[in-house]
């Protein structure tokens, strides 16, 4: 009789343990992805630097928009680690500077296509038949066209500029999104939780977005990371043509536009902005691929 109150006991306080979180277990898994951690701890440096340099602006080595043409196109030394451009100004202090205006055109862009995608995919998604039509119709549309070439002709509508540049970059972007959620939704929308809350009066908005949308976040985390990293790549093509971010801001793009004729006599000052983009770049990929690996079961270990 006691061995078997004890099995009761220890059954009972199965059934009453908290069952481990999805995050909790993401973020265990995401640990042991060498590359994925790496990559975190870049990311977390340049957010640091550029909230530091924003606050913080005399803690650079330089004023990044000081032009002095007696130290102009100086080669990397000890006094300029990244040498002089051809205005005079350091490229070390505005390669930090420049940090600021990508993660933050990143964020931003990504923040706009994230909420209105995820939005159009779930009404996509859950309502179906012509508003799924109409509305996917149009995102094919969109991605049917080089999401560069889109940004290009939003900029060539907006005008340039910094805030004009987060406005096309995220427009681009709707489309992913979009598909992404109507596609999960899809799968998810029948679900018995789902006809639960039909059943006891839910209406639709609450059901997709307190019953549905957070069963997909996995996905939707994992892409807006990734874009993170498109929209970084999309705001330097963007500054390279003249279009983005306007001088005398410092923009990692435009320093490679301004740059481009001096490529054989003065090759640095293209190696370090370029350097800045990739390494910006290659480690939100990197993340992602390690968030979308750690997000799914059958990757994880036991």
């Amino acid at each position: 009789m006691k061995k078997r109150r004890t099995s009761e006991a220890a059954a009972s306080a199965q059934i009453l343990e908290k069952p481990e979180s999805l995050w909790r277990s993401m973020w265990d898994s995401l640990k042991e992805n060498r590359a994925a951690m790496i990559s975190l701890f870049v990311i977390a440096a340049l957010v640091l630097i550029a909230v530091t340099t924003a606050i913080f602006p005399k803690i650079l080595p330089y004023d990044p928009y000081d032009q002095d043409l007696s130290q102009a196109k100086l080669w990397p030394s000890p006094a300029h680690i990244c040498g002089t451009d051809q205005n005079g100004r350091d490229i070390f202090a505005r390669i930090l500077v420049g940090t600021q205006i990508s993660l933050s055109v990143g964020l931003a862009a990504v923040t706009i296509s994230l909420v209105i995608g995820v939005v159009l995919g779930a009404i996509a998604g859950y309502r179906g038949g012509k508003i799924d039509a109409v509305i996917m119709r149009f995102m094919d549309i969109m991605l049917s066209i080089p999401s560069i070439l889109l940004a290009i002709a939003f900029m060539a509508a907006l005008g340039k500029g910094i805030d004009k540049a987060v406005i096309a970059i995220g427009l681009v972007s709707i489309p992913e999104y979009a598909r992404i959620v109507r596609s999960q939704i899809l799968s998810v929308k029948e679900n018995d939780y789902v006809q639960a809350a039909r059943v006891i009066g839910d209406k639709d908005g609450r059901i997709i977005f307190r019953h549905i949308l957070p069963n997909v976040t996995s996905s939707i985390v994992v892409r807006a990371t990734l874009g993170i990293s498109s929209a970084v790549l999309d705001t330097a093509a963007l500054g390279f043509l003249g279009l983005g971010v306007q001088p005398p801001l410092a923009e990692w793009g435009d320093m490679l536009g301004r740059a481009r004729g001096m490529i054989l006599q003065f090759p640095y000052m293209l190696i370090f902005p370029g350097l800045a983009i990739t390494i910006t770049v290659l480690a939100f990929n990197l993340l992602g691929d390690g968030l979308r690996d750690a997000l799914d079961p059958k990757s994880r270990k036991n």
